[in-house]
């Protein structure tokens, strides 16, 4: 009785605070400072002190501002265009058109930033214009943008999977390995749909005039430096001859180049770039310091044991606890952005999961499919927002735009479930 009154305490005062709009690290930090007060004698202020360096003083996060920073830099470049400019001639003759860019540019710039919102915005303000030019549905437009933009989640390096693996203490090298091979499995899924759209409805669309192999020589290079950093950044974790911080370093350093070549390093950009990463950084720092001490007030009063011990006499299967996280996660998406539904939900969910005998790097790129699908959810789904600023449309026009994506990542995580070594496999093989 005394742990479900705690629950119900703590709930109350986490959704009263969230629902005030009070930031979501501060409503962390107090509703943990109610629980201590009320449930324990332990001293607040030296507990908070200890949680707080305990909780930053990772030198696997020192990687979390370096790949924030180099997004911040590649955004505020022409890479955008360079983006749609490369693709564009090898998609333009596929099913479904130039609608293709909006993944395969997607998955690209995934791969260089690690943040969802920011793969949307980029690509979104070169290929929404290109698009709506050449008369393809908006719908289709704005649908396919939203569920290709999540990548961001997925794809190394993400800032997300980089906040799981310290929250659950796995190596992020071997979760940028499990997150690769998915990844590009959900990308080529987004595309299949697309082609199946296409070949349904191409009549609705201007069909753009075939190019020659010189013009997608000259589309290719004018792609192979932002390849380039990708292979560099990457390539050196998989390789083992970086960390993921030593390869986030390189990163920052191989996007001030890009940006210097392209013209684009100013003094206005580069102090954007700082003030964007502080920014982003700051926040997910306070979630990770709110979270760190919602763990530990939690403990105190013996809630996630007694949720352990709800979940062993209830005994799930491992496809039943599958099914009832996924349906969890997905409703917690629509009251919170994807980094904070993985730091407060971990420290309870961790011994589940565990206990149940999943692989921590497969549940790692599950979680994060499953985030994805929060980030195109209203009525807190991030990309809509991004979206909504970027097109005009209501909210719930892009909502039932992106339905047809989140159907997609539904079917995604079923083939997840049925062929684990699709995350498996790379870490076994580069161990």
């Amino acid at each position: 009785m005394n742990e479900a009154l705690s629950i119900s305490i703590f709930l109350f005062a986490l959704f009263f605070l969230l629902g005030t709009s009070v930031w979501v690290g501060a409503s962390l930090l107090l509703t943990a400072m109610l629980g201590m007060y009320l449930f324990t004698s332990a001293p607040i202020g030296d507990a908070l002190a200890l949680t707080v360096w305990g909780s930053q003083s990772s030198w696997t996060l020192t990687a979390l501002p370096l790949f924030i920073w180099m997004g911040e830099i590649l955004y505020r470049t022409n890479l955008s265009e360079t983006l749609f400019r490369g693709i564009a001639p090898f998609m333009r003759r596929m099913p479904g058109g130039l609608l293709h860019v909006n993944v395969g540019a997607s998955a690209i710039f995934a791969a260089i930033s690690g943040s969802s919102a920011a793969t949307v915005a980029t690509v979104g303000k070169m290929a929404i214009p290109e698009l709506r030019k050449r008369g393809y549905p908006e719908r289709q437009i704005v649908g396919s943008l939203a569920g290709a933009g999540t990548l961001g989640l997925l794809i190394p390096p993400s800032i997300s999977m980089i906040i799981y693996g310290v929250t659950v203490n796995e190596s992020i090298a071997k979760l940028f390995m499990a997150a690769m091979i998915p990844g590009v499995c959900l990308a080529l899924l987004f595309m299949g749909y697309i082609a199946l759209w296409g070949l349904r409805h191409g009549e609705k669309m201007q069909m753009d005039p075939s190019t020659n192999w010189s013009e997608k020589l000259s589309a290719f290079l004018g792609l192979l430096p932002v390849v380039a950093l990708i292979v560099a950044v990457i390539g050196s974790i998989y390789g083992g001859v970086a960390t993921a911080t030593e390869a986030a370093a390189l990163g920052v350093l191989g996007s001030f180049v890009l940006a210097f070549l392209q013209k684009t390093l100013t003094r206005d950009t580069f102090v954007e770039s700082v003030l964007g990463a502080v920014r982003t950084t700051t926040m997910v720092m306070f979630i990770l310091m709110g979270s760190g001490f919602l763990s530990l007030a939690m403990g105190f009063t013996g809630i996630p044991k007694a949720l352990a011990e709800v979940i062993s006499t209830w005994d799930p299967s491992p496809l039943a606890l599958i099914m009832t996280l996924t349906v969890f996660y997905i409703l917690l998406g629509c009251f919170l952005d994807g980094i904070s539904s993985i730091v407060l939900t971990m420290a309870v969910i961790e011994p589940m999961v565990r206990a149940a005998g999943f692989d921590m790097l497969w549940f790692g790129v599950y979680l994060m499919i499953v985030v994805e699908m929060a980030q195109i959810t209203p009525p807190i789904g991030f990309n809509l927002f991004v979206l909504q600023g970027m097109t005009g449309h209501d909210i719930g026009v892009i909502a039932r735009a992106a339905v047809p994506s989140f159907l997609v990542m539904c079917l995604f995580v079923v083939l997840l479930v049925i062929f684990p070594d699709l995350a498996l496999w790379l870490p076994s093989v580069l161990k």
